[in-house]
């Protein structure tokens, strides 16, 4: 059984799947890698506008296979570069991101699903940074990315204490963007990332780019940065279409160009 599935819809959509369902997608050492290179060839691949990544088995990712990594000869740190390489892939992604999460999102699965744009779980999600309870501390980004959306000091409770969060708590302190109905969770989540995977590729990914850089930016270096994107757009076919479609009343078709 592949332990990481890879699908393409004809429209841009990216679905990775973790696939160790026996372990609640616990990720594996080869995993990280895999996770690493197909993040990668999303970013490089003109025609993959949407990324989504889920979990198989009713379970999203339970963090890292802490088992399989103890009673190894080599040095810890070893195994902690292909953990950052994967996050930072992930954070690099050019396309937008959503993480689908339904059940346990926990460690380096929680930050997982925190390093994804936009996170829709489902009702009977549960989210962990739980690292303290297994005597680690929190890694794949969480130490960047929580605070972020939390703020220090709810960050720091949920990083010490490693309480596991409902996902209508998640939603109530800003870590999700949505909660649905487990029946529902896969129909919103596609009907996102279609509606993503149609919008206009450069925009959302200069966007996405700005956005994320907006916290070691000056007002004055965001604005400038916003008028170059602009300026960029303005130049595109995708920006001449999106004003010609709005003129004629109809959907605009964008390519990327």
């Amino acid at each position: 059984m592949e332990e990481i599935l890879v699908s393409r819809s004809g429209t841009g959509v990216v679905t990775v799947t973790l696939n160790r369902p026996q372990v609640k997608n616990a990720v594996s050492g080869p995993m990280w890698e895999e996770m690493r290179r197909v993040f990668q060839e999303v970013t490089q691949c003109d025609d993959d506008r949407v990324l989504v990544i889920t979990g198989a088995g009713g379970a999203f990712c339970a963090g890292a296979h802490l088992a399989a990594n103890m009673g190894t000869h080599h040095h810890p740190l070893n195994d902690m570069h292909p953990v950052s390489a994967a996050a930072q892939a992930l954070h690099d992604v050019s396309k937008p991101t959503i993480a689908k999460v339904g059940g346990i999102a926990a460690g380096a699965g929680m930050n997982l699903a925190l390093g994804c744009d936009l996170i829709v779980a489902g009702e009977s999600a549960r989210f962990s940074q739980i690292f303290s309870r297994r005597g680690l501390c929190v890694d794949f980004g969480g130490t960047w990315l929580l605070p972020r959306l939390v703020g220090l000091h709810k960050a720091k409770e949920l990083s010490f204490f490693g309480d596991i969060l409902s996902a209508a708590e998640a939603e109530r302190i800003g870590v999700v963007n949505r909660v649905v109905p487990d029946s529902v969770l896969d129909g919103f989540v596609s009907g996102w990332a279609e509606r993503l995977a149609a919008g206009p590729p450069l925009a959302l990914q200069m966007t996405k780019r700005m956005l994320n850089s907006a916290f070691s930016l000056s007002l004055s270096e965001a604005l400038h940065w916003e008028a170059a994107a602009q300026s960029v757009n303005f130049g595109s076919e995708d920006t001449r279409e999106g004003i010609a479609a709005f003129g004629e009343k109809r959907a605009p078709v964008f390519r990327g160009r």
